[in-house]
Formats: structure tokens, C-alpha cells, sequence
């Protein structure tokens, strides 16, 4: 017997959630979303975790729909008080049609100035096209698709089994290359990728095969976490439907890990890192600069930071390099003035005083003020 969705208006007290500094994967400092719940709800969404979903039964995050009716009045309040930096934002999810205030959100940070971006596994984003290029030239507006599989890889049947009500891959790919056209930058989360289902080389190489082709410049790739009632609400799901797979992801997944246990992770990443460079696009995404910023070198160089630890990862260095490395991109991101003029002032010393910055690094800073002296 089929469940009837339940809407649910209620007016929080709050809306934007902060963060210390912006995050190395889509270079965000904010979230902000007006629904609670997803109409879609697909099988291995990580919003059924306790920490993110109000829901004592994670059966009903995609039938209960919490709709923050003030969503757009709490936004307005506090972008007026709030440093401009990007927010990760828009829920196009089956509850727009009806309420609408993913778009009314857009026109807030339209209004302020924010860089928005929106992840997204609808066509519906096409809706607000005009406020998405508006918000291009003001400040600016980025945009990927969450996709698993494409349409001809053999993973596919079964990963759109998985996504349940999301609307299919080719309809997202679509969509990608409009706004492709459209002038937003835009490109694919591989995320999560499922351990034997849809880790093959063929689907990842499908992926960014049909992403390069459809005018997205970049595949980021990541795979499925596990926790606590999410947990037990995919295994359950895989004991009903793929009940082959239940041994395997319970190795997989043993108690007490979030993610996939050995190299796993980064045999797929260096799959996918090899795959982009085949296809011409890149396995980061790049960071928006809002126009006339004041520390867009700052920013530009905390980008080649994150992307030196990512690589790191990949090669497996010891984790104090990597926290090295972290620790810079840190500290050249709470610098609030332009970092060029440190060099300028104090030279490489200055940098080195930015703190938890030594020789080396330092040095690799300064190359990078040198190569690229205005961002």
C-alpha cells in the first residue's frame, strides 16, 4: 500500500547555518534550506542520520515534509548582518512545485549578493534560470548534479531503483548542459558511489563521459557513508531487494566505520581523477571568485592548497603532510587582508608568520603569488 506524503509548515527561529570558513569541496561557508525531508528518498541518502533528519523513524524523511513557510523573511534578517561568503542552498525536490521557496530564497541572496550553490538531482532548477544568471553577473552561481550512473552503463537499472523518485539521470544531464549554455558553471557529484553496484570502471567512466559531453566541467567523487539509523535503514532495504549484497556491504561497512573500509576509496578517486583528465574536464571543482573581491589571491591560493592535500590523500602521504598542508590553506583563508601584501611587506618571513606555515611551504606559496600575482 502506497504512503500519502504529509506536509508539514512551521516557522523556525533560524535558517543559515555557519560554518568557521568555506569547505575544499564546493567552497561553501553557509547552508541554508527551506524543506526538511525529501520527496525523493533515495535509499542511501545520509540525511536520514540522526544528526541531520528531526525523524524518529527514517521511513518517514520522504514522506513528512517540514516546510519552513518563513524561510525567506529568516534569510533576509540575517544575510543583512551576516560576511558575504558562499552558500550552499536549493531544494528542487517534488514540495517546490507546490511551496516555491527555494526560488523565493534565490531572489534573497540575489538581493545581498551571495554566491549560491545548488546540488541538485531535478530538472526543476531550470525554473529559476534567470535568477541563477543574474546571480552569475552579481555575485556568483554554481551548480552540480548528483548522479551515481548513466544511461548506458549496466549499473544503471539498479542505481535508478535506488534513487526511487529522483527524477532520471538523462533528465539531470539535460539540465546540465542548459545551464551549461547558460553560463553557470556546473558538473557532477559522483556521490555517493555504492560499493558493487556502481564502482565499476564502466559506470565512473560513463559518468564522466556523459558529464564532459553535457557541458560540465568537473566530476567530484565520493562514496557512501553509513551511520547509526541510516544504517539500519539501508541494510534493511538491501536484505529486501538486493539481499546478495547484504554480506558484502555488511563486510564493507563493519561497526563502528561511517565509510568503506580499505583503499577502496582511493583506487575509485584516482579512477575517476584519470578519467577526467581523458576527457578533458577536472576531479575538483574550481572556487568561484565573487566579483571585485578584495582577496581573491587569498582564495586562489587556499584552492591550489586544497587541491595539494587532496592529492596527497590520493598518494597516501603520512597524515602529518596532509595536516600541513590543511593547516596552510587555513590560515591564508582567515587572513582578512590580501595576502599579496604580506609578501610585499614582510616577504617570505611574512607568510611564515601567518602561522603553522614552514620553509617549504612557504615557498610554494610564494611560486604561487609569483605565477599568478593577480589571482
Amino acid at each position: 500500500m502506497s504512503r500519502r506524503t504529509v506536509f508539514v509548515p512551521y516557522r523556525p527561529k533560524t535558517i543559515l547555518n555557519k560554518g568557521k570558513r568555506a569547505d575544499h569541496w564546493f567552497w561553501t561557508r553557509y547552508s541554508a534550506y527551506p524543506y526538511i525531508g525529501c520527496q525523493h528518498g533515495c535509499e542511501f541518502c545520509y540525511c536520514r542520520e540522526k544528526k541531520f533528519a528531526p525523524y524518529d523513524d527514517p521511513y518517514d524523511f520522504a514522506y513528512v515534509i517540514k516546510v519552513k513557510e518563513n524561510a525567506a523573511d529568516l534569510l533576509r534578517t540575517v544575510l543583512a548582518h551576516t560576511p558575504v561568503e558562499a552558500v550552499f542552498s536549493g531544494d528542487y525536490q517534488p514540495a517546490e512545485h507546490k511551496f516555491g521557496l527555494s526560488r523565493k530564497m534565490l531572489e534573497v541572496f540575489l538581493e545581498f549578493r551571495f554566491p549560491v550553490f545548488v546540488l541538485e538531482r531535478s530538472p526543476l532548477v531550470l525554473r529559476d534560470l534567470d535568477l541563477l544568471q543574474e546571480l552569475e553577473k552579481k555575485a556568483r552561481a554554481f551548480t552540480a548534479f548528483s548522479i551515481l550512473s548513466a544511461p548506458d552503463a549496466a549499473s544503471y537499472e539498479r542505481v535508478t531503483a535506488i534513487e526511487r523518485l529522483a527524477p532520471p539521470a538523462e533528465k539531470r544531464f539535460e539540465a546540465m548542459e542548459k545551464l551549461a549554455a547558460a553560463g553557470i558553471q556546473t558538473g557532477t557529484c559522483l556521490m555517493p558511489i555504492l560499493p558493487g553496484i556502481s564502482d565499476d570502471p564502466a559506470t565512473l567512466e560513463s559518468v564522466v563521459r556523459w558529464t564532459a559531453d553535457h557541458g560540465g566541467g568537473f566530476v567530484l567523487a565520493g562514496y557512501l557513508t553509513l551511520a547509526d539509523q541510516q544504517r539500519d535503514y539501508f541494510f534493511t532495504m538491501l536484505q529486501e531487494r538486493f539481499p546478495e549484497m547484504l554480506g558484502f556491504y555488511r563486510q564493507a561497512y563493519p561497526p563502528g566505520s561511517y565509510a568503506p573500509q580499505g583503499s577502496r576509496w582511493r583506487d575509485t578517486a584516482l579512477r575517476v581523477r584519470e578519467l577526467c583528465e581523458k576527457y578533458g574536464i577536472r576531479d575538483r571543482m574550481p572556487r568561484p571568485i565573487i566579483p571585485g573581491e578584495k582577496r581573491a589571491v587569498n582564495k586562489r591560493v587556499v584552492e591550489k592548497l586544497a587541491e595539494r592535500v587532496y592529492t596527497l590523500e590520493l598518494e597516501d602521504a603520512p597524515p602529518a603532510r596532509v595536516w600541513a598542508y590543511r593547516k596552510a590553506a587555513w590560515a591564508v583563508e582567515d587572513l582578512q587582508q590580501d595576502i599579496r601584501l604580506v609578501y610585499q611587506t614582510m616577504g617570505i618571513k611574512g607568510l611564515q608568520a601567518l602561522g603553522g606555515i614552514g620553509p617549504t611551504l612557504s615557498a610554494e606559496i610564494e611560486n604561487m603569488l609569483i605565477d599568478q600575482p593577480v589571482g
